[in-house]
């Protein structure tokens, strides 16, 4: 059978698709266990594990269980976990002393964490909404205004806190003026100069939060109440290069986008601009309905979360924080 050539392209697109080896030497993006950070909710217990309602297949621990976590996360390869705690509704407060409590929870788990697996990457966040009785991340004025400068007077000392029991990074995710640059000068004083700063630099008053804020139990002293005056707008791009440059010149290490999947404008953006280490956070919404699609067999899991996972790495990020964590460093090392 004749065919005209002169009416076919010259260059056909797809004869390097075809084969898997040829598809494998044109990749331009690879996910690997070492981009995969895990975020673990932990509870104020020797022994317990409480499924989020909200988050099919996600726990919280307590210390025996968070070391069990932690065990596998090595054996499989991920470099590092992030400790979220869930605050017994006691030990909140309008000043959220809790936050800088030696003998608290985050700085408990991580000095644990470290005893028994010090090569582990830990990774606390730095924010008050888990501490305060009204569910901000940050301190009220008398008409319910979050006061910044004070704020960033309680953070410092979180940071020093968490530092001081042996954390690697510490994870400012408040979104007030200057903390950054107030964070690092705490941590230079108190000789911590190799604690390094995830600034939470493009963080959005995001829908996509919500199952997060019920397995830390700050949804119901949240109540009807909003971030808008503290987290950035979802409409605006050009906002987080401001944020990001400030946040940088004041000592951030690294960045945080936050939600992922929704903003991966955002982090092109941020990455082609700054070319400074950069994550995404998978928030626990994104999680949730990815869960859900596949409990109901609407989507295969496996492979719409590392479709999900990828698309991170192709808008430039460097690690990805992540509920399937786990689970996706598991079928890497299976290979997909």
């Amino acid at each position: 059978m004749s065919t005209d050539f002169g009416t076919f392209p010259a260059r056909r697109m797809r004869r390097m698709r075809k084969d898997s080896f040829s598809r494998r030497l044109m990749q331009e993006h690879q996910l690997s266990k070492s981009d995969l950070i895990y975020p673990i909710f932990i509870l104020d217990q020797d022994s317990a594990k409480e499924e989020v309602q909200s988050m099919p297949g996600v726990c919280r621990y307590g210390m025996n269980e968070l070391l069990q976590v932690c065990e596998e996360c090595l054996q499989f390869g991920i470099p590092a976990i992030a400790l979220f705690p869930v605050v017994e509704a006691d030990k909140k407060s309008l000043d959220a002393a809790e936050a800088y409590n030696s003998d608290g929870l985050v700085p408990k788990a991580v000095r644990a964490v470290k005893e028994r697996f010090p090569e582990l990457g830990i990774i606390t966040d730095i924010a008050l909404d888990p501490y305060t009785s009204h569910g901000h991340d940050g301190l009220l004025d008398d008409n319910g205004y979050v006061l910044n400068d004070a704020t960033v007077g309680v953070l410092k000392r979180q940071a020093a806190c968490h530092a001081e029991a042996g954390c690697d990074i510490v994870a400012p995710s408040d979104m007030m003026d200057g903390r950054i640059g107030a964070i690092r000068q705490t941590l230079d004083d108190h000789a911590h100069i190799n604690t390094k700063i995830l600034s939470y630099a493009a963080k959005y008053s995001s829908v996509f939060y919500g199952p997060f804020r019920d397995a830390v139990a700050s949804a119901k002293s949240l109540g009807g109440s909003n971030k808008h005056t503290y987290q950035m707008d979802p409409a605006n791009s050009n906002e987080a290069l401001a944020e990001v440059a400030l946040d940088i010149s004041e000592g951030a290490d690294m960045i945080m986008v936050k939600p992922g999947l929704p903003y991966l404008d955002i982090i092109r953006r941020l990455k082609d601009h700054f070319q400074i280490p950069t994550m995404a956070y998978q928030v626990s919404g994104e999680y949730s309905m990815l869960k859900a699609a596949a409990l109901q067999s609407w989507l295969d899991e496996r492979s719409s979360v590392l479709e999900a996972l990828l698309c991170f790495k192709r808008a430039g990020s460097d690690a990805i924080l992540t509920y399937f964590a786990l689970d996706a460093a598991k079928w890497l090392q299976e290979g997909h």
